[in-house]
């Protein structure tokens, strides 16, 4: 029996057959009515003409379970609220401007990787770690991000510590916490997301260091000993006396996805707690973004793109959708190229104006280092109608033009009060 499914062109993969398009085939260059893609051009150009595509799912080389998990089936939008009926939502206004907030950033930071090294130091040793610790730990960049999260997105992209796995704590508990003021939630909700998220891949410690640095794809033996990480996490977890619910759920559900396609439960939509739905959001977005054994960081403008072509299928669409308010298309730290051709890094996201952020500029149009940077606000020059305003034009590969963030000096360089 042939069968047929709806998918938007943004999913498509090579080896899915089309068997017809959202317009008449003669509007579009496409010559045969029904073909197999074989090239990356090809999807480029329906990508173009079309929005979906109804692919025949007996002549795709895809399984039709996995071609299932494209179809985007259209829903009732819900409210924040809704999600979160059991919270208090509220709304944060900016407390500080980026230079005022940004040695403040920079402690919190170098105190939370201090704790960081600390508590997976504890369960190395003891195999469990100070609750206390941990619940003291967060609260620095809670207060922090609180008044303003730019400087501390800022800071965390120049910092990067040796050891991945302590990285990606601290990166997700920084995304964490930010999506969770822009959901509106109160500040005892904040404080379980950044200890949440610092905990996601503790149980990594009780794996073997070879599987975690491995260079390669894993054989599926690995992966399942790779996936033994969440119920190790739980282990650690109980074993240090926590019993916040919302802490327990990160942990243990983070790798769940909203279709259901996730592990190790496979749990699907309103079965996956809230919070998890947010781990599962940022524990993908700080792996993407960072330099992995296996894999080259992704700028975070093409982190943001996967993480919004997979609304609704992995991650549930409004919770994507905040998580790209409170960051950003192109976040603070994101290596950008202006429409002048000069290359700069953002320095502040000002949440009112995500595509015209501050710019430090750090190389010419020939892509030569400027001796002293300069910092473009790129708002000013589109309200002041400036005939030379620049706009970004694409997000880079954060080692593009082997520029190297971590020098940048963030207080001299920061960008002007307001």
């Amino acid at each position: 029996m042939l069968e047929t499914l709806k998918i938007m062109t943004s999913d498509l993969e090579v080896g899915m057959f089309v068997s017809a398009l959202d317009r008449p085939w003669l509007e579009t260059p496409f010559l045969i009515q029904g073909f197999r893609l074989e090239t990356r051009e090809q999807i480029d150009s329906l990508q173009k003409h079309c929005e979906y595509v109804l692919i025949d799912t007996r002549q795709s080389q895809q399984k039709p379970a996995a071609l299932q998990r494209k179809v985007r089936t259209e829903r009732r939008r819900v409210e924040l609220a809704t999600i979160f009926k059991d919270r208090a939502l509220q709304t944060y206004e900016d407390g500080s401007e980026f230079v005022e907030e940004a040695p403040r950033a920079v402690l919190a930071l170098d105190s939370l990787l201090v704790d960081i090294d600390d508590i997976f130091g504890q369960v190395k040793e003891k195999g469990r770690f100070n609750a206390i610790q941990l619940k003291k730990s967060v609260d620095p960049i809670i207060d922090s991000i609180s008044r303003n999260p730019d400087a501390c997105l800022w800071i965390a992209r120049m910092k990067q510590h040796d050891k991945y796995t302590y990285q990606h704590s601290l990166g997700a508990s920084i995304w964490a916490v930010s999506m969770g003021r822009q959901l509106g939630l109160p500040k005892h909700d904040l404080r379980s997301l950044g200890m949440g998220a610092m905990l996601m891949d503790v149980g990594k410690l009780r794996l073997a260091p070879e599987l975690l640095q491995a260079g390669e794809a894993l054989t599926p033996d690995q992966a399942d000993e790779m996936r033994g990480h969440v119920a190790y996490g739980l282990e650690i977890v109980e074993e240090s006396g926590i019993i916040n619910p919302d802490v327990i759920n990160m942990v243990g559900y983070h790798h769940e996805r909203y279709d259901g396609s996730g592990y190790p439960h496979g749990l699907a939509r309103d079965e996956i707690p809230p919070v998890a739905r947010i781990a599962a959001i940022v524990d993908a977005y700080d792996a993407m973004t960072s330099q992995r054994s296996y894999a080259k960081a992704l700028s975070p403008s093409h982190a943001i793109k996967q993480l919004y072509e997979t609304r609704d299928t992995s991650f549930q669409a409004e919770l994507v959708e905040a998580f790209i308010q409170a960051v950003g298309i192109y976040p603070p730290g994101s290596l950008v190229e202006l429409s002048s051709g000069e290359v700069g890094v953002v320095v502040a996201e000002a949440r009112t104006r995500r595509l015209r952020p501050r710019v430090l500029v750090l190389l010419d149009v020939d892509k030569n280092p400027i001796p002293y940077p300069k910092t473009v606000d790129l708002q000013a020059q589109q309200d002041e109608a400036s005939p030379m305003a620049c706009t970004i034009v694409r997000g880079l590969d954060p080692e593009a033009y082997d520029v190297d963030l971590s020098t940048i000096d963030v207080y001299t360089e920061a960008p002007p009060a307001a």
